[in-house]
């Protein structure tokens, strides 16, 4: 009959300027679409390069080089009798654009130029490329001579096109046109395309997953259509993880879905579907409005079909419910295939984690110890490439994993470093969840290193800073405090570049990270500390996101070990013990819990509330529990802390980006780090509403409205 199509999207783990091994992923997914019967492959954004390049797309080998791997996919037997659609940047009248390039038997049919670019949170896209925001227009492309060898064409067209083949039309979207209020798929599916595209380098986030669904369901719920995602997956170089969930739609429903965390570097989802059904959809629906559309796409026809002339017996991909994994199962997964990605990458031989036995450093723990666990279950069900890079990395060609808590010993180092302030109860807990998730384990005690440091600052001022609890004064008890946490910090490294040395076993570890995002954005930590690291999966999670994590993984995983780390309260544990128990707990130095931090958080960055508006909406927030005055003490008492903090910054390891309302300084969360930490103006505005209020309340005016008294300072 001709109207049952075979289309094919994938998922793939593309590393920035790996060009060697972005081609090599390109070309096998192209082979398993083929072999699932697709006449047409749809890849991420920018695969070819990878979309990470960032001010490497400025430099023209970063061009060059994508045209040689483009000439290398036109030449290759493995991309015949298939239509190929793969991202790349391309110079055009000496603007750069990102770009879709779709290919079939050696020739190029079209090139389609990004038309709405991303360029908000963590991304800069108008930074390297430029827009193509002439709709509907088309112009000619002149190919470079190694293209023209392969294709014999000089040009091809270049701009706002769709493809037309002999039996449907094929309309394509790329990343964040999907989710702009003009997306393409609108216009294109009123002016008759059936098909729509859309390639990806879609980050991960904590419970973003269902919005993006959401989008796919509904673009093709209003007028019907095919809709097709691919994205990338992994960590490309960066702070991100990509996380896949390639998918394939049809009228509102969705037939076929991806992993969204996985190890295998190449993940293809095809789907057969009917183009009849589009028809009939839209044949009810949208058949007043069809016609109405004043400007037709531009449509570039080709002589193949996507179709075959016996199809009756072919069945079809039927609509399935989404799986949605819940945050603390994101945060197992996500963090941990990040890890494996940074680790098989950076060609060291492990990581070093200084574990205090604490919340923040025990879900670091956890989350390595979840990568243990999805290496084993991939090598379990037989991915050859896991097995031969863990062998890589432990040294062992003949090695292979029993148990994710063997392989665990094998990767993971971990430390305690106490000094005179730690107590047992930390010792022993960060040394129970150690024995339980297999990590091979050391006790440090670093109080040598930090009275050497102090009995030089002695010799030469003739002083001895003393703690507070010893009649020392803030600024004693604060350096005293710091010199503890820095000297852990200098440790860490010292046994990651030397403690498989001294085992007699080559390479280096690298150095984990455990500040959450809460202690980021107050700057509850000190500056060049253990904070202080090589990467760190869980800087963009909340205090309470890592708590429930936590208890997950008492379920999950069975660390019963970590019952006592969440019932204990969280310290720092650098000041002298009272009568051998805690004088210093984090939410009293930090004045605030960590769930009133997440609040602020999150209206300091998504709400973009400065001092004035977050207390204006924490007044309605908070009403239950704290008065107008309290509220405004703990408005500025953060925006305080956070103006003073905000130099560290410019330093903090870079972390697995997870929530949005991360105060990473990178290219995520912009803004100075050397402020006026009085905050007169705003602070007395504040005061000045603190003031109206408590009149108000005092002599209450008759039918006011409740908001009259929050007004802006003049």
């Amino acid at each position: 009959m001709g109207r049952k199509v075979t289309l094919a999207t994938c998922s793939l783990n593309q590393w920035s300027l790996d060009f060697d091994g972005n081609l090599e992923r390109i070309l096998k997914s192209i082979e398993i679409a083929k072999a699932q019967g697709a006449k047409y492959r749809l890849g991420p954004e920018l695969e070819i390069c990878g979309y990470g390049c960032a001010d490497h797309f400025y430099e023209s080998d970063t061009l060059l080089h994508s045209f040689e791997v483009l000439r290398k996919l036109l030449e290759s037997p493995i991309t015949q009798d298939i239509i190929c659609d793969v991202g790349m940047p391309i110079m055009h009248h000496s603007v750069r654009f990102n770009c879709r390039v779709l290919f079939l038997n050696r020739k190029i049919l079209l090139i389609r130029p990004k038309m709405l670019m991303a360029n908000h949170g963590i991304y800069r896209e108008m930074r390297w490329f430029s827009p193509w925001n002439q709709l509907r227009k088309v112009e000619e492309y002149f190919l470079p001579r190694m293209i023209q060898q392969v294709t014999g064409q000089d040009t091809v067209p270049f701009g706002d096109c769709v493809l037309s083949t002999k039996d449907t039309c094929i309309g394509t979207e790329i990343c964040a046109e999907l989710w702009h209020p003009r997306s393409p798929h609108i216009q294109m599916g009123l002016d008759g395309v059936e098909i729509f595209t859309n390639s990806s380098a879609s980050h991960h986030e904590l419970r973003k997953a269902d919005q993006r669904v959401n989008l796919f369901k509904s673009a093709t719920i209003k007028s019907g259509g095919i809709y097709l995602y691919a994205n990338q997956r992994g960590c490309d170089g960066d702070r991100l993880y990509y996380d896949g969930c390639a998918m394939v739609a049809i009228n509102g429903d969705i037939v076929a879905q991806g992993a969204q965390f996985s190890l295998n570097d190449v993940e293809v989802v095809t789907a057969t579907l009917d183009l009849e059904d589009v028809r009939s959809y839209r044949g009810e629906i949208c058949q007043p409005h069809m016609e109405s559309e004043p400007k037709p796409c531009h449509r570039v026809k080709v002589d193949f079909s996507l179709s075959s002339g016996d199809d009756i017996y072919l069945p079809t991909h039927q609509p399935i419910e989404w799986h949605f994994h819940t945050p603390e199962e994101e945060i197992s997964l996500g963090p941990a295939c990040w890890l494996w990605d940074y680790l098989r990458r950076s060609g060291q031989a492990g990581f070093l984690l200084p574990l205090s036995g604490g919340v923040d450093s025990s879900s670091t723990a956890c989350i390595v110890h979840s990568m243990c666990v999805l290496l084993c279950q991939a090598i379990e069900d037989g991915n050859s490439q896991v097995l031969e890079e863990v062998c890589l990395l432990v040294g062992d060609k003949s090695y292979r994993p029993q148990h994710p808590k063997e392989l665990c010993g094998h990767i993971l180092t971990t430390c305690y470093m106490a000094s005179e302030n730690s107590s047992v109860d930390t010792c022993n807990r960060a040394k129970d969840l150690a024995n339980q998730i297999g990590s091979t384990h050391m006790n440090i005690n670093i109080d040598m290193a930090v009275k050497g440091i102090l009995g030089i600052f002695s010799v030469v001022t003739g002083r001895l800073p003393q703690f507070r609890t010893n009649g020392g004064s803030h600024r004693e008890n604060l350096a005293l405090q710091n010199v503890q946490a820095r000297v852990r910090m200098v440790l860490a490294y010292l046994f990651a570049q030397l403690s498989l040395w001294a085992r007699g076993k080559p390479g280096g570890l690298l150095v984990l990270g455990s500040a959450n995002v809460d202690e980021s954005l107050t700057g509850y930590f000190t500056k060049y500390d253990c904070s202080s690291a090589d990467i760190n999966p869980i800087g963009g999670i909340s205090k309470t996101d890592l708590r429930s994590f936590l208890l997950y993984c008492v379920e999950q995983f069975q660390l019963t070990a970590l019952r006592g780390i969440l019932a204990a309260p969280p310290t720092a544990e650098l000041e002298p013990l009272t009568d051998g128990q805690l004088s210093q707990t984090d939410e009293a130095d930090m004045g605030m819990t960590y769930s009133e931090l997440s609040v602020i958080g999150r209206l300091r960055k998504i709400s973009k509330c400065g001092p004035f508006s977050m207390f204006c909406k924490l007044i309605h927030m908070w009403k239950d529990a704290l008065s107008p005055t309290e509220v405004a003490q703990k408005v500025k008492h953060f925006f305080r802390m956070y103006s003073v903090n905000r130099h560290k910054m410019t330093t903090v390891t870079p972390s697995y980006h997870a929530e949005s309302y991360s105060p990473d300084d990178n290219r995520f969360d912009l803004r100075p780090f050397l402020y006026n930490t009085r905050w007169s103006w705003q602070f007395r505005g504040i005061d000045n509403q603190v003031v109206s209020q408590m009149a108000a309340n005092t002599h209450p005016k008759a039918k006011e409205p409740e908001e009259s008294s929050i007004q802006r300072n003049p």
